[in-house]
């Protein structure tokens, strides 16, 4: 009778204890006790993991985990000791795009978490290109990366630039933009700054009790160019009274596109809009007549 041929190892789901896991090194992606969370405590409490957890070895011991981190920090509050996982051999840069790619896959992520992963990917596809000896363009995201990363993310070539760039604001800035209190295109701008001018910026958005509009990131970037941007000089420009916000009412994309097919463009987004709008001023209109 033939021996039975063995499955590589990368293809093998074992059982491991979860004291043998632990967290990928700069994990991007927030681990929440929200209630998708207590959702998939309460899924493996009653049918266990259904999805098995990737990681790779660790030479310093144990397992990192690759994809998993949701599931892992549900085992423990479900009170597992043990869960599924596939051993994969992966190399630093490999691990990073695994990464990246399972986690981008989810339905609601923070701005903050898109520009970190994002910014990770693309330096471990240069390290890549490096290894190939490809050839790669002078500063700046490369070309070639940032199609790829546009085609695997879903986000088109200027907004992964936008979000690569937005990466080197501080922790505190990411957070703001993360609650809404300041939109991607101004964070962008305000991402060109050093990290001591981004802290003068907080002091100047806490003095002013404003959000930069983008002409005003952009007057505070230029400030930076020209090594004037003082704590007074972005607190005089944030305390503007902006009239051109007063007279017209606008929405960033990545704050409405989750209403909206993927493939509709910006200018689909506000016809809808408009017509929504122009539906809902008729029926208060035949209201008022009744």
């Amino acid at each position: 009778m033939p021996s039975k041929k063995k499955q590589p190892i990368d293809t093998q789901i074992v059982e491991m204890k979860l004291s043998e896991l632990h967290p990928f090194k700069n994990h991007p992606f927030k681990v929440l006790d929200d209630e998708l969370m207590q959702q998939t405590i309460d899924s493996i409490s009653q049918v266990g993991v259904l999805s098995p957890t990737v990681v790779r070895p660790d030479p310093d011991g144990g397992y990192e985990i690759i994809s998993g981190h949701r599931r892992l920090h549900a085992c423990e509050a479900a009170g597992l000791e043990t869960m599924p996982v596939i051993v994969k051999d992966l190399t630093d840069d490999e691990a990073v795009i695994f990464m990246v790619d399972s986690n981008l896959q989810r339905e609601n992520i923070l701005p903050s978490e898109r520009a970190l992963a994002y910014k990770m990917k693309m330096e471990a596809l240069k390290h890549q290109g490096k290894r190939q000896k490809e050839t790669l363009d002078p500063p700046g995201p490369k070309s070639w990366s940032v199609e790829k990363l546009s085609a695997d993310g879903g986000d088109s070539p200027t907004q992964v630039k936008r979000y690569i760039r937005m990466a080197e604001l501080v922790p505190e800035l990411l957070l703001k933009v993360d609650n809404k209190e300041m939109a991607v295109r101004p964070a962008v701008e305000i991402a060109y700054l050093t990290q001591e001018e981004q802290q003068g910026f907080l002091d100047a958005m806490d003095y002013s009790q404003n959000t930069p509009s983008l002409s005003q990131a952009q007057r505070i970037r230029k400030l930076s160019q020209n090594g004037a941007c003082t704590v007074e000089a972005m607190r005089e420009i944030m305390s503007e009274e902006k009239k051109s916000e007063l007279d017209k009412i606008s929405f960033d994309t990545d704050e409405i596109k989750k209403y909206f097919p993927r493939s509709f463009t910006p200018r689909q987004m506000y016809n809808t809009i408009i017509k929504l709008l122009d539906n809902w001023m008729k029926k208060r209109q035949q209201k008022q007549e009744r």
